[in-house]
């Protein structure tokens, strides 16, 4: 992703800014993921696992990056705490 783009994200509920979710964060992440256990903000199970994602400064929420693409939108954000081994 573009470092200029990443400066001036952030997150549209939170207004927090947003960084690239490190290695580490998005394997634990895609484990939840494969076992069923994350759906999204707007309630629906988020069923494919992530080849990129952004994490807000306080590492709640996590979008997703489809095609170099964040998507950004609140209904589509995945909170942290439902992935128990997500790193802090």
């Amino acid at each position: 992703m573009d470092r200029k783009l990443l400066d001036i994200l952030c997150c549209p509920a939170s207004k927090q800014p947003l960084a690239l979710l490190a290695a580490a964060d998005l394997e634990a992440l895609n484990r939840a993921i494969a076992a069923g256990g994350v759906t999204r903000a707007d309630g629906s199970p988020q069923s494919e696992p992530l080849a990129e994602g952004l994490v807000t400064r306080d590492r709640r929420t996590a979008y997703r990056i489809d095609d170099g693409i964040p998507v950004l939108l609140a209904d589509e954000a995945i909170a942290t705490a439902q992935v128990a081994d997500f790193p802090r």
